[in-house]
């Protein structure tokens, strides 16, 4: 089941990432993302990985791999 957009924005940032950060980590265009908003869901594949990486920002698990690395 596709998760909101808004949800989804909101993910990425309790990740402490920009939607940019988040599709350039990816290998994905900034457009891409940005599109899906349009639509108002994100596909499965990446609700996930937004919610992950939410939670382990949650935990102190990306400091020093994700937001140490000027992304």
């Amino acid at each position: 089941m596709p998760m909101d957009y808004e949800e989804f924005s909101r993910h990425v940032g309790k990740a402490g990432l920009t939607l940019k950060v988040f599709a350039e980590l990816l290998c994905m265009n900034r457009v891409s993302i940005s599109n899906l908003a349009k639509k108002g869901e994100v596909p499965v594949h990446l609700a996930v990985i937004a919610v992950l990486m939410g939670e382990m920002a949650d935990k102190g698990y990306l400091v020093g791999c994700v937001r140490g690395n000027g992304l």
